[in-house]
């Protein structure tokens, strides 16, 4: 049964706005739009419109709203705790879905691939977090390993724990991931100084540092690809 009654004020409206998702997707849908649809399912009955503008409101977008903490949901208008939940599953639940979508075989020269690997590492992420993936002599992920949530800051404060991870996954190559949470994917000059310090300790044992991917929601930043941080990667 339909968790609204068509008699109910708002059952066409919902019935139409269904029939819209149905019919093209999500493509002709605004970010409050999105909101509303999907308030349909833990609100039964009542104006969800209202209830997703005053969610875009109080956080700025769609992604802000699904990164906010669930106590912070819970004081917009219209917003209790099982909503509140329901739309903080959602990131983790998009983050499952792409996990799920990677090729069993990532390689390190398919640019495209290892760049949607990368995105997927980060989806719903909100604090910076870096990882480590190492390759084996082929070029073949072999391994990945958060070694860091807070930042590039902390690199330099464990460079055991990098030489451990890549060592224990018998790595030949290597790549680092961060995300810059709320930012752009641009590297700072920390971002470069923590680079040349991980390449020059990974050579130290044999073990070529052969990129650093910075994600920032959709965008994707490859340093081995910019000039002005390629001879880093030499």
């Amino acid at each position: 049964m339909d968790e609204t009654p068509r008699t109910h004020p708002h059952g066409k409206h919902r019935e139409r706005v269904r029939n819209l998702f149905l019919q093209s997707g999500l493509d002709g849908f605004s970010e409050h739009n999105v909101l509303e649809l999907l308030l349909f399912y833990t609100i039964p009955q009542g104006d969800t419109n209202v209830t997703a503008h005053n969610l875009i409101d109080a956080f700025g977008s769609l992604q802000g709203v699904l990164d906010a903490p669930v106590e912070e949901l819970k004081k917009v208008k219209g917003v209790g705790e099982y909503t509140a939940v329901f739309l903080s599953i959602l990131p983790q639940l998009a983050k499952r879905y792409l996990a799920g979508k990677a090729p069993d075989r990532v390689s390190m020269t398919d640019r495209e691939t290892l760049t949607q690997y990368v995105r997927s590492l980060f989806v719903g992420m909100k604090t910076e977090n870096i990882f480590l993936l190492s390759f084996d002599n082929s070029g073949q992920l072999n391994h990945t390993v958060r070694l860091f949530e807070g930042g590039v800051k902390q690199i330099r404060m464990d460079n055991r724990r990098i030489m451990e991870a890549a060592l224990r996954s018998d790595a030949v190559y290597a790549v680092l991931a961060h995300n810059h949470p709320g930012g752009v994917a641009v590297p700072s000059v920390a971002d470069a100084s923590a680079t040349r310090d991980v390449a020059n300790l990974l050579a130290s044992v044999g073990i070529h540092l052969e990129n650093h991917l910075i994600v920032a929601g959709d965008d994707c930043f490859s340093m081995a690809d910019s000039p002005r941080y390629a001879t880093i990667f030499v």
